[in-house]
């Protein structure tokens, strides 16, 4: 039998934790943006609180195994040092707009491409375009010096991006997860938010306990995010270099696998629903895509990035970028809502809602 390098394992591991959370992601359609497209058109608490309980998960589980393999969390890219707030306020704000816009966050457009929507291949290919441009590309010199900027650097030195108090976090969204769900039986049916929560910690063991043995390869102190790995993913297809693939470009590619596996048993979800409305979805996917690649780039993650893996950290800087995020996020969605932009294709609600219409077909097409 051939032995496996170090970074080859981590990199199995990698697709392994994206295949996993491609099928939760795909069973239930777990998903931030969704969770607000749910309460501004029907009210419905469910997916969000899903999507809480995966946060209180992550918290707990990423900083148990943390203390228990003694991770220093502080050195991952969420407490780089020189952050600007300002980048990472105004990057939230773009990436809230753009995963309204185009129906989708990075990792929701995972999901939806490979359980049958064609068009969120639109959006990821903008996603990994204009991450790539921010980074290295033509917008680097554009956005650079704005992120990089040495006074609102300085300015944002003054405060600085402290691990925020476990305990504090930790009860707010206990009580946000408390008014979503109402009642506390519901809390018990949260099984997406639960596994996803786990995920991000088994991502932070990956390259925090097994990648540091690595002495073929660095292996960056990294968790669950999809908008630089999406890029990297595409620049991997493109140029064809095997020494690129990673831990997040082969996650990206188990979340595609995973779906597409789940989506072949739960077809439920396995269409798309605005080619009868008026609704340039082509455009919109453009324009979220880019939105989303760029805001990304600036906010140090996406919703997943940022406000599961970033805020499992605890840091301040993460906790600022997901709550850019979610308020962008609701103001876009009560935007194109206002002109009947904002579709609904499946309806989510509470099952104890459901019991006496448990007979009647869901109106899919609202």
């Amino acid at each position: 039998m051939f032995e496996l390098e170090t970074y080859e394992i981590v990199n199995i591991l990698g697709l392994i934790i994206g295949l996993a959370f491609g099928m939760i992601a795909q069973k239930n359609q777990f998903c931030f943006s969704g969770s607000i497209k749910d309460y501004v058109l029907i009210k419905s608490t469910k997916r969000g609180a899903s999507v809480i309980m995966a946060m209180i998960v992550a918290i707990i589980s990423t900083n148990l195994m943390a203390n228990h393999f003694e991770i220093d969390l502080t050195q991952s890219a969420y407490f780089k040092n020189n952050i600007n707030y300002l980048a990472i306020i105004f990057g939230g704000l773009m990436f809230g707009a753009g995963m309204m816009i185009a129906d989708g966050c990075s990792s929701r457009s995972l999901v939806k491409y490979a359980q049958g929507d064609s068009n969120a291949l639109i959006t990821l290919l903008f996603i990994a375009i204009f991450a790539y441009a921010t980074t290295k590309g033509f917008l680097y010199g554009i956005f650079d010096p704005f992120i990089n900027n040495s006074f609102l650097i300085e300015l944002s030195s003054n405060l600085e991006n402290f691990r925020i108090n476990i305990f504090v976090i930790l009860i707010i969204l206990a009580i946000i997860l408390f008014i979503l769900t109402k009642k506390i039986k519901r809390i018990f049916t949260l099984f997406d938010g639960v596994l996803v929560g786990l995920l991000v910690a088994i991502a932070w063991f990956v390259t925090g306990v097994i990648g540091q043995d690595s002495m073929e390869r660095d292996i960056a102190l990294s968790g669950i995010s999809f908008v630089y790995p999406t890029a990297k993913t595409l620049e991997l297809f493109t140029y064809y270099e095997v020494n690129e693939l990673s831990f997040g470009v082969s996650m990206i590619i188990g979340v595609l696998i995973g779906t597409f596996i789940m989506s072949s048993m739960n077809k439920k979800y396995s269409f798309g629903c605005t080619a009868n409305k008026n609704i340039n979805k082509v455009k919109y996917n453009m324009i979220g895509g880019a939105l989303m690649g760029t805001g990304g780039i600036m906010a140090i993650g996406c919703t997943v990035g940022q406000g599961l893996t970033g805020l499992s950290t605890l840091a301040f800087s993460s906790a600022l970028a997901i709550v850019s995020i979610f308020i962008s996020g609701v103001i876009t969605a009560r935007i194109l809502n206002k002109y009947e932009k904002l579709p609904m294709c499946f309806i989510f609600e509470w099952d104890d809602e459901n019991k006496k219409d448990k007979n009647k077909p869901l109106d899919f097409q609202i």
